[in-house]
């Protein structure tokens, strides 16, 4: 079963993570895909602890995560809601442990759970049967993190996830659908820089964009058009040891490049120079 490209956006030296854990993106069922980007599944037996870092996208994610050294909960296997997070995401891996995660399209997860607004989960993690609106006939999270992470093969964890989301598909939501399509304009066109410009191309005003942004999407639209930029400068640092900076500046719509250098600094802990040199 063929699954999504590889999606290294956003990784801290996605190389070095790679030759520590077994990473995997897999395409969810049909019905799922208009609400969710892809689930990614990573392994790891590790003989001393290990750190990932990660610039996160403005989605949330539905995480089932057991450790084999850590508590009886985290060797029991437990299923979490991970708001958007605003600064670096790190995370300590160590000893032997398994995630299978579901990334959530941006905009895509409030009618999922409609009573609240996403910027409520922003920067929390949250047990799952908090957060998400299960029918009340269907099996916990919990239940499921056991059917999900307990196959050896990664088609039955796959096939386990679908199982669990599919009675969990909400009817269609207008602002949900607005939502994500302006989020996905802005990872789209990068002549798209400013939050005039978007809520032009929403046809609302910036107060209506952000009042939408902050009900569905968990942050506001100038955060999602300063992440892509870092995303894309991150890129670039990890791919050129010396790329023009005032160029990659100006292109990302910087008034000069102090302003990037501060941005990147304040998201990824050093300055671009110093990461592209690492």
């Amino acid at each position: 079963m063929a699954g999504p490209e590889r999606e290294t956006r956003g990784i801290v030296d996605a190389p070095d993570l790679f030759t520590h854990v077994r990473f995997r993106l897999r395409d969810p069922a049909p019905a799922l895909r208009h609400h969710l980007e892809h689930y990614w599944l990573i392994d790891w037996d590790l003989p001393r602890p290990y750190t990932s870092h990660v610039v996160p996208h403005p989605s949330l994610h539905l995480v089932f995560q057991r450790t084999e050294s850590g508590s009886v909960a985290e060797r029991a296997g437990s299923a979490e809601v991970y708001g958007v997070v605003e600064g670096l995401f790190s995370q300590r891996l160590e000893g032997r442990g398994r995630v299978c995660g579901v990334k959530f399209r941006p905009g895509a997860f409030r009618p999922f759970a409609p009573d609240r607004p996403v910027s409520e989960w922003t920067g929390r993690r949250v047990p799952a049967d908090e957060a998400l609106a299960a029918p009340v006939a269907g099996p916990s999270a919990s239940a499921t993190a056991r059917a999900v992470l307990d196959p050896a093969d990664e088609d039955d964890r796959v096939a386990a996830l679908d199982t669990y989301l599919l009675p969990l598909v909400p009817p269609p939501d207008a602002q949900a659908e607005l939502a994500t399509e302006l989020a996905e304009l802005v990872r789209t066109d990068r002549s798209l820089l400013r939050v005039d410009a978007l809520a032009r191309a929403g046809d609302m005003s910036v107060r209506s964009l952000q009042r939408l942004f902050s009900a569905y999407v968990g942050v506001g639209p100038k955060w999602v058009i300063l992440r892509h930029r870092i995303h894309e400068a991150l890129q670039r640092a990890g791919a050129d040891p010396e790329p023009d900076w005032a160029a990659l500046a100006a292109d990302l719509g910087y008034s000069d490049q102090a302003h990037l250098v501060r941005d990147f600094t304040a998201t990824v802990g050093v300055p671009p120079a110093a990461f592209a040199r690492r």
